[in-house]
């Protein structure tokens, strides 16, 4: 059996192949509406669910938009396509944003959409390892291209594990997870949202130890722009914010038909026999991210200044790379269009009940 994040869409065979090379379709929209470009940074899954939610349920249309969603190849293409102009607005993983800022690209971002990148080591459910001190002595499967990746060793730090006793395994992070359901590793060092999905509607259970538990916090991800079209256009950005976060919002709020939406949108994941609960579970994960004090206290996509100069520190400190230079936090992440939209306390209690179930893949 291939299992990787890519093959949590078996079955989806031509149709998603012709998906990929072909426009994604467009419902009917009146005219007059300004036409933007936007790309996900990854093929359609939980994080992105919203994309398809704000485009088809009209949550776009309402600020004036006509948003055309193209899918992503990864957080680095997607900023720099963003960078490049190729795209109006992007979503990229915020620890990635920062790496291509250091690498002065131009682009910065307009608000979150999680909170929660959910790095982490993840295990079999039935595994005996069930702390992190349990690596010690097994084997580790890593993609050193991995997001995650880099930030092995502070997690090893902040645990009190001794990486020089774990046998860490180079793996193509297409095969990550078949290396794991086969037991030719131990565990994996990878992210909950794509490992997860991919697993668990195969019956395949596993668990993660998140970075986060350790106090390693890396938001999930941001939407993007240029800074010139921040500066050139106000308007613009702050009505596909708003869109964004009315759909961020409703996925926590109306769970299961925020996921026939986006059954809808993406035929290849719905022929799959395990499509729908693939989506279901990367919605769930997604939604936990979002139940954070930022939200409940500041509204959708705001950022925390104190939280992003962490994390602008970690990445200049374990990622960005010789002859980075480290981005002006303070214009690389903006609050000036998010924070209006809030979870009343009813909706608040539907979202923590609908994410519940998912609770158990990340421990807590």
């Amino acid at each position: 059996m291939r299992v990787s994040r890519r093959t949590a869409l078996k079955g989806f065979g031509a149709a998603a192949a012709a998906a990929m090379t072909s426009a994604i379709a467009m419902p009917a929209l009146a005219q007059g509406l300004k036409k933007v470009s936007f790309t996900t940074s990854w093929i359609p899954e939980g994080p992105n669910l919203f994309a398809y939610v704000a485009r088809d349920k009209g949550f776009w249309k309402r600020h004036g938009l006509d948003v055309s969603v193209a899918r992503g190849s990864g957080s680095g293409a997607a900023a720099q396509a963003v960078s490049a102009g190729t795209f109006d607005f992007g979503m990229a993983a915020t620890p990635t944003v920062i790496v291509q800022a250091a690498k002065k690209l131009p682009i910065t971002c307009i608000g979150q959409i999680n909170y929660d990148a959910l790095m982490g080591i993840g295990v079999l459910s039935g595994s005996p390892i069930k702390g992190p001190k349990d690596l010690e002595g097994k084997k580790l499967g890593a993609s050193v291209t991995s997001g995650e990746y880099p930030f092995l060793p502070l997690y090893a730090e902040k645990v009190g594990l001794d990486l020089s006793k774990l046998q860490i395994l180079q793996i193509d992070g297409k095969v990550r997870e078949r290396t794991l359901v086969e037991k030719q590793v131990d565990a994996v060092s990878a992210f909950a949202t794509s490992t997860v999905p991919s697993l668990a509607p195969l019956g395949t259970d596993v668990r993660f130890m998140l970075f986060s538990a350790a106090g390693i916090e890396f938001y999930g991800q941001s939407l993007t722009t240029q800074p010139a079209r921040l500066k050139q256009d106000k308007a613009l950005c702050e009505a596909f914010v708003q869109g964004a976060m009315d759909a961020i919002k409703f996925t926590m709020t109306n769970f299961d038909e925020s996921v026939d939406i986006f059954l809808k949108a993406n035929s290849e994941v719905a022929i799959s026999s395990t499509g729908k609960e693939y989506a279901r579970i990367g919605l769930g994960l997604t939604n936990l991210t979002n139940l954070v004090p930022e939200v409940k206290q500041n509204g959708f996509g705001w950022a925390d200044p104190a939280k992003v100069a962490m994390m602008a520190d970690l990445v200049m400190k374990y990622a960005a790379g010789e002859g980075a230079v480290k981005p002006d936090v303070g214009t690389l992440f903006t609050n000036d269009f998010i924070g209006k939209l809030k979870l009343t306390p009813e909706e608040l209690a539907a979202a923590e009940k609908s994410a519940a179930p998912f609770r158990k893949y990340v421990g807590s």
